[in-house]
């Protein structure tokens, strides 16, 4: 039988930040993760080159059904703290939009930072190594991996939620939480692209690779940013973020032309133009083949100067209010976070302690608190591995 101070479950981005963190206090630190390799969302990433964090993070840009919950760990490791890791590594990068930063080069350079880290603490790593049953006695956890039974002081729970699953994730942060009696909150795939009915897909598949910068709103929530066509529905930036905020059965708005007041503009050129026909008029602001699939929504087969002022305001909506009817998302495949998950009013917002088992803790995406798109579920992760680390 092997003891040590701490045993971390979960080789992501929070819990390589937990391991650094106590090895370098001086505690015997194990982290164990079933994967081959460690900080696989880490690597997938922004494409391979990891948008690490967002130089905006702030409470606001984050999800839970208890919204003080993310503030303490958030303003005691903040952005700034892990720009500065990355700096006494020498990572270049580079802001792309919106505070969104990442690496000039590759994703994996952060992973080596970390594991670097980790070695300056003297972590061990075990890789390919799946645990087993736990137990609690008194005073230590007893971590079954194989044939071999593993005593700590402290666990701590890093196994993210249930997106990307051909990476690896599972419910077993959900499944250690249930073992102790903890609450958790109904978890649904986010930051995920929706799906559209079939009687509009049908025709929408031919737009399948077209993207347009947009404003996309549920309720009194908006995002302004690229919307893109998919074969299956809507994805791209502001529907990755509005997602989060879609419940079941809600009607999503999108202003396809932000800058433009349609109705006004047709007015104009009904007066102006009035032999111009509405795919002339849509291709003066949107790609071809949207402007196309527009007018023929918009039923209208004359000129302009045929146009109603109610007819117009009917095409107007189409463009700046259009509401396409969705039917649900693409799912946990394709979610790139999980929203929901173990009950923050369970844990120590200040050491991510459950406040019913001593020394057991649960830290980034396996808790209730979903960050925006952008960098801000990595610092999360950070954050609250780092505030885990240093009490674990």
């Amino acid at each position: 039988m092997t003891k040590f101070d701490v045993v971390i479950i979960g080789a992501g981005a929070a819990g390589l930040m937990c391991a650094l963190t106590a090895g370098q206090r001086g505690r015997k630190v194990l982290l164990l993760d079933h994967a081959k390799a460690v900080g696989e969302k880490i690597r997938i990433s922004g494409g391979g080159r990891c948008n690490f964090t967002n130089l905006h993070t702030a409470p606001k840009n984050f999800i839970s059904h208890n919204s003080h919950f993310c503030v303490s760990a958030l303003k005691r490791f903040t952005q700034h703290d892990f720009i500065a890791l990355v700096k006494k590594h020498k990572i270049a990068f580079h802001e792309k939009t919106l505070g969104q930063l990442f690496c000039d080069i590759s994703s994996r350079q952060i992973i080596e930072m970390l594991l670097k880290e980790c070695a300056d603490g003297a972590v061990e790593i075990r890789l390919e190594t799946a645990a087993g049953k736990i137990k609690k006695s008194e005073n230590l956890f007893e971590i079954e991996i194989g044939d071999e039974l593993i005593q700590s002081e402290s666990l701590v729970i890093a196994t993210g939620g249930l997106s990307i699953p051909k990476i690896g994730a599972t419910g077993f942060g959900y499944d250690v939480a249930r073992q102790f009696g903890l609450k958790i909150k109904q978890t649904i795939p986010a930051l995920v692209p929706l799906t559209l009915a079939e009687e509009i897909l049908c025709e929408t598949k031919n737009l399948s690779g077209v993207a347009v910068d947009a404003i996309v709103s549920c309720g009194k929530i908006n995002f302004r940013e690229a919307i893109l066509f998919t074969h299956r529905g809507l994805s791209g930036p502001a529907i990755l973020q509005i997602s989060s905020y879609l419940q079941r059965g809600e009607k999503i708005v999108i202003n396809l032309l932000p800058e433009i007041d349609v109705f006004v503009q047709l007015q104009e050129a009904k007066k102006l133009q009035p032999k111009q026909q509405l795919p002339s008029f849509f291709t003066q602001f949107l790609p071809k083949s949207l402007a196309i699939f527009l007018a023929t929504q918009a039923n209208h087969q004359g000129n302009l100067s045929d146009l109603s002022n109610k007819k117009i305001k009917e095409i107007s909506d189409l463009i700046n209010r259009w509401t396409p009817v969705t039917t649900g998302t693409e799912g946990y495949a394709k979610a790139e976070v999980t929203l929901g998950g173990i009950d923050s009013n369970e844990i120590s917002s200040k050491t991510f302690e459950t406040k019913s088992v001593p020394n057991l803790f649960f830290v980034g995406e396996v808790l209730d608190v979903t960050g925006w798109l952008g960098g801000f579920n990595f610092q999360w992760a950070w954050a609250s591995g780092r505030a885990a680390g240093e009490c674990a």
